[in-house]
Protein backbone atom coordinates (compact mmCIF):
# COMPACT_ATOMS: atom_id res chain seq x y z
CA UNK A 1 0.00 0.00 0.00
CA UNK A 2 0.88 3.46 -0.96
CA UNK A 3 2.06 5.95 1.91
CA UNK A 4 1.18 9.40 1.65
CA UNK A 5 2.03 12.27 3.79
CA UNK A 6 -0.92 14.08 5.48
CA UNK A 7 0.30 17.78 4.15
CA UNK A 8 0.14 16.13 0.59
CA UNK A 9 -3.01 14.98 0.60
CA UNK A 10 -4.41 18.15 2.16
CA UNK A 11 -2.97 20.18 -0.15
CA UNK A 12 -3.37 17.94 -3.13
CA UNK A 13 -6.39 16.02 -2.75
CA UNK A 14 -8.55 18.32 -5.15
CA UNK A 15 -6.35 17.87 -8.13
CA UNK A 16 -6.36 14.03 -7.36
CA UNK A 17 -10.30 14.39 -7.33
CA UNK A 18 -10.42 15.92 -10.72
CA UNK A 19 -8.01 13.85 -12.17
CA UNK A 20 -10.66 11.25 -12.74
CA UNK A 21 -12.16 13.44 -15.49
CA UNK A 22 -11.02 11.88 -18.22
CA UNK A 23 -8.60 13.65 -20.39
CA UNK A 24 -7.47 16.13 -17.07
CA UNK A 25 -5.89 13.29 -15.72
CA UNK A 26 -3.05 14.43 -18.07
CA UNK A 27 -2.83 17.76 -16.93
CA UNK A 28 -2.77 16.57 -13.40
CA UNK A 29 -0.21 14.07 -14.44
CA UNK A 30 2.20 16.76 -15.85
CA UNK A 31 1.47 19.57 -13.31
CA UNK A 32 1.90 17.76 -9.86
CA UNK A 33 4.89 15.57 -10.36
CA UNK A 34 5.84 16.43 -6.75
CA UNK A 35 2.56 15.08 -5.84
CA UNK A 36 2.50 11.54 -5.00
CA UNK A 37 -0.97 11.69 -4.19
CA UNK A 38 -1.88 13.31 -7.21
CA UNK A 39 0.19 11.49 -9.20
CA UNK A 40 -1.75 7.91 -8.25
CA UNK A 41 -4.84 9.07 -8.83
CA UNK A 42 -3.62 10.73 -12.02
CA UNK A 43 -2.27 7.56 -13.41
CA UNK A 44 -5.55 5.63 -12.17
CA UNK A 45 -7.94 8.14 -13.57
CA UNK A 46 -5.81 8.12 -16.81
CA UNK A 47 -6.53 4.22 -17.39
CA UNK A 48 -9.83 4.96 -16.67
CA UNK A 49 -9.82 7.78 -19.89
CA UNK A 50 -7.99 5.14 -22.00
CA UNK A 51 -10.81 2.59 -21.17
CA UNK A 52 -13.79 4.71 -21.78
CA UNK A 53 -12.01 5.84 -25.09
CA UNK A 54 -11.32 1.79 -26.43
CA UNK A 55 -14.99 1.12 -25.28
CA UNK A 56 -16.26 4.14 -27.32
CA UNK A 57 -15.40 2.25 -30.17
CA UNK A 58 -17.54 -1.08 -29.34
CA UNK A 59 -20.83 -1.01 -29.86
CA UNK A 60 -23.57 -2.46 -27.13
CA UNK A 61 -20.27 -3.87 -25.03
CA UNK A 62 -18.70 -0.13 -25.06
CA UNK A 63 -21.72 1.27 -23.92
CA UNK A 64 -21.86 -1.11 -20.34
CA UNK A 65 -18.44 -0.72 -20.14
CA UNK A 66 -18.56 3.15 -20.38
CA UNK A 67 -21.56 3.38 -17.36
CA UNK A 68 -19.09 1.01 -15.54
CA UNK A 69 -15.84 3.35 -16.28
CA UNK A 70 -18.10 6.37 -15.31
CA UNK A 71 -19.64 4.82 -12.02
CA UNK A 72 -15.92 4.00 -10.87
CA UNK A 73 -14.78 7.32 -11.36
CA UNK A 74 -17.35 8.89 -9.54
CA UNK A 75 -16.80 7.03 -6.40
CA UNK A 76 -12.84 7.66 -7.13
CA UNK A 77 -13.51 11.44 -7.74
CA UNK A 78 -15.55 11.62 -4.01
CA UNK A 79 -13.22 9.11 -1.70
CA UNK A 80 -9.73 11.80 -3.82
CA UNK A 81 -11.72 14.36 -2.77
CA UNK A 82 -12.03 12.93 0.87
CA UNK A 83 -8.40 12.23 0.97
CA UNK A 84 -8.60 8.34 0.88
CA UNK A 85 -7.18 6.10 -1.86
CA UNK A 86 -8.92 3.59 -3.26
CA UNK A 87 -6.96 1.01 -5.04
CA UNK A 88 -9.19 0.20 -8.03
CA UNK A 89 -9.12 -3.65 -8.62
CA UNK A 90 -7.64 -4.27 -12.09
CA UNK A 91 -7.22 0.07 -13.06
CA UNK A 92 -4.11 0.36 -10.37
CA UNK A 93 -1.92 -2.66 -11.55
CA UNK A 94 -1.85 -1.16 -14.59
CA UNK A 95 -1.94 2.54 -13.23
CA UNK A 96 0.81 1.56 -11.54
CA UNK A 97 3.46 0.86 -14.60
CA UNK A 98 2.38 4.81 -15.71
CA UNK A 99 5.45 6.55 -15.63
CA UNK A 100 5.75 10.84 -17.42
Amino acid sequence: MQKFTSEDIKINRIWAAISYVWIISLVVLLAKKDSAFAQAHARQGFVLFVVSLIASFLPVLGWLLNIVVWGVAIVALIRAARGEFWKIPGVATLAEKISF
